[in-house]
């Protein structure tokens, strides 16, 4: 299928945000409390005559789908990029082309595409600053099949949580991350 037609079925901003039912006012609580820098705006400002659009693959129980896509939002809004979520189990086709790792359907995935359904650049699922906390966590569990393996998980967990919900810094690396993205894929030439 085409990416515009994939686009096409995606729901909006607004479609998605109504159908939340786990992480919905965290979610809209970062959007509120998260705010661009004036260079970034500058520079999303310049690409919105690239007419881009951007298929999100998410679900609203993923943790990193919580911080990752009200910053999207914002830059989407500066740089007048028409947003269209799709949920991952339900487009696993799709998902399937966008494995991290070639493995893995982690989420969220951001495909930006032109007018014609050409992509232009894929971000996700994670920032490489929150990449590295999520790995130097995960090296201090205990093995798989220790006995207090998935409470010291659960404990995990709950901190990235307050990490995400609470580290404005972590916001910050997540937008830097996707505008350089845009920025490597050569979106703001030829203007």
């Amino acid at each position: 299928m085409n990416l515009n037609n994939w686009f096409d079925k995606g729901l909006t901003k607004d479609q998605y945000i109504e159908k939340m039912s786990v992480n919905k006012d965290e979610m809209l609580s970062i959007y509120e409390r998260f705010h661009l820098n004036e260079d970034d705006i500058t520079f999303l400002e310049r690409i919105q005559e690239k007419n881009l659009k951007v298929i999100v693959l998410s679900e609203d129980w993923c943790g990193d789908a919580l911080v990752n896509n009200p910053i999207l939002l914002k830059i989407a809004e500066a740089a007048n990029i028409d947003v269209r979520f799709l949920l991952r189990d339900e487009n696993l086709e799709l998902m399937d082309q966008y494995l991290t790792n070639g493995t893995s359907r982690a989420i969220p995935i951001y495909i930006f595409i032109d007018q014609d359904g050409n992509e232009k650049a894929v971000w996700g699922p994670r920032s490489q600053k929150l990449q590295k906390l999520v790995e130097k966590e995960r090296a201090q569990l205990p093995a798989n099949d220790a006995p207090d393996f998935e409470e010291k998980q659960a404990s995990m967990y709950k901190q990235l949580r307050t990490a995400y919900l609470n580290d404005e810094s972590i916001w910050e690396s997540i937008a830097y991350s996707i505008i350089s993205t845009l920025k490597r894929n050569d979106l703001h030439h030829k203007l």
